[in-house]
């Protein structure tokens, strides 16, 4: 691949050789040592600055990484007060490429909580490779990042390539929705400098045979809702008829958001008109994997999606808004329910907004809703409020789009395919508002069935190398300009 300078060419076959040799030799290892550390984010672990897991997955990390072959680089562990730590990793720039302003690198090392259900052999903290997949909580999401962008920058030097200014930014909330974030963009703003180009690597796409390109993420909205009716519980048969139950006020009250019929979300400030090219995105990429939206959840036998057309499943995932009851409190467990009408009942509600919507509109929309004009005039409280900002991608760079055809056809034998996530990664949006001029890229080894989040989590190893290899392409393209 030759850079724009003329002056040097990269070695493909030297940076596929690094990355193979030290994914296997060294990655995996200590990858399956940091899956071994039950690193749960903050809001899954109250007490997480004592029990030191989020602070033992980042010296993890950060012991590998020194051991690297990383001329001049620097490794910080930097946490301000009260906040999860965060690990700074700054590898300086090769000769020649100092002008090319500073790269950041993006991943995180906090974890979802293990839950139950993991198959035979299996475990949360177990790594375990079989055929070429690494099981583990934190193994897709987000562990490998740090180790394939560290990989990458060793790579791009052994081939003799080129790299702007590097720093590695691994922090350890986003799986709480990266509260802390802001203030430590805003803290290591001056360390930082003159960013020029973001890559995330905690995304995937619809199969592990391309390059995948993310380019746009839902916003999130979190609220807890709380339905009082009572100052305490009554018998069911004396108060039912009487009173009405805090579940069915509750109930009306969600549908007033969302259809209950269809999914559809009724408020006006939570949806957007979706942009035409993004539109075409998903069309391509439907068209490429056609099964792969339909194929990638475990139905119970005889469920059906809520459509049987795939472009529009793939634009309900990515920008339409949709709501997930995730949490329930005041009901107790079925053969614990005696005959009570409960004196109140909440309910998590995790709403994912597209990608360009107005997150405060959302938000008071969402809580109006809520807490006007409630039936029967119960207390109705809305607490426990999250929120992350959506992001859609600025159009690439010429050199940007150059290498990303290269690449993908070079290293994974395929066309690249751009699609949107229905998930959040709130970094984008913070390093999007921060640094408008830069160039982004949200890429990533996760695939429609490696379980993020839930039972038998896996990273697809082949997948992981191809994005290793590709990351130091794209470094040494954007030091070539």
């Amino acid at each position: 691949m030759t850079g724009g300078s003329g002056e040097y060419e990269i070695s493909a076959t030297t940076v596929h050789e690094t990355v193979a040799r030290l994914w296997e030799s060294s990655v995996v290892p200590s990858l399956s040592g940091l899956v071994r550390i039950p690193a749960l984010s903050q809001a899954f672990d109250i007490d997480w600055a004592t029990n030191g897991h989020l602070a033992a997955a980042v010296e993890h990390v950060r012991g590998w990484i020194a051991e690297r072959q990383l001329p001049g680089v620097t490794l910080d562990v930097v946490q301000l007060e009260g906040r999860s730590p965060v690990l700074l990793v700054d590898v300086p720039a090769t000769p020649g490429a100092e002008d090319r302003g500073t790269v950041v690198l993006y991943g995180h090392l906090d974890k979802q909580p293990p839950v139950g259900g993991w198959s035979e052999g299996l475990g949360p903290w177990k790594p375990v490779v079989r055929d070429d997949k690494l099981f583990g909580r934190g193994s897709v999401d987000d562990g490998y990042a740090g180790y394939a962008a560290a990989t990458a920058l060793e790579a791009v030097r052994a081939a003799n390539g080129e790299h702007a200014r590097s720093v590695i930014l691994l922090e350890t909330g986003e799986e709480s929705g990266s509260p802390d974030l802001p203030a430590y963009l805003e803290h290591l703003s001056a360390r930082l400098s003159e960013v020029s180009l973001v890559m995330c690597l905690d995304s995937g796409g619809n199969d592990y045979e391309r390059l995948w390109l993310t380019t746009s993420l839902r916003g999130l909205l979190q609220v807890h809702v709380t339905v009082r009716v009572l100052r305490s519980a009554q018998h069911s048969g004396l108060a039912s008829g009487i009173v009405p139950s805090s579940f069915r006020v509750l109930r009306q009250l969600l549908d007033r958001v969302e259809d209950a019929d269809t999914g559809e979300i009724k408020l006006t400030e939570l949806n957007v008109e979706i942009p035409a090219n993004r539109r075409a995105e998903i069309e391509a990429a439907v068209k490429t994997s056609p099964r792969a939206i339909r194929e990638a959840f475990p139905l119970v036998e005889g469920m059906r999606l809520v459509s049987d057309n795939a472009v529009e499943l793939m634009l309900n995932n990515c920008w339409r808004p949709s709501l997930s009851v995730k949490g329930a409190a005041g009901l107790p467990e079925p053969a614990d329910a005696g005959n009570v009408l409960r004196d109140f009942t909440t309910l998590a509600l995790s709403f994912r907004l597209p990608p360009t919507a107005d997150l405060a509109a959302a938000s008071n929309a969402v809580e109006k809703a809520l807490t006007t004009n409630v039936p029967y005039g119960a207390q109705v409280t809305v607490s426990g409020v999250e929120h992350a900002g959506g992001w859609n991608s600025p159009a690439p760079a010429p050199w940007l789009s150059a290498v990303l055809a290269k690449v993908s056809t070079d290293v994974f034998g395929a066309p690249s395919r751009s699609v949107g996530l229905g998930a959040s990664i709130p970094f984008m949006g913070l390093l999007a508002q921060k640094y408008p001029q830069a160039q982004f890229l949200a890429t990533g080894a996760l695939g429609p069935d490696s379980n993020p989040h839930v039972p038998d989590e896996w990273l697809h190893l082949g997948q992981a190398r191809r994005i290793t290899e590709a990351v130091a392409h794209i470094l040494d393209a954007h030091a070539r300009g």
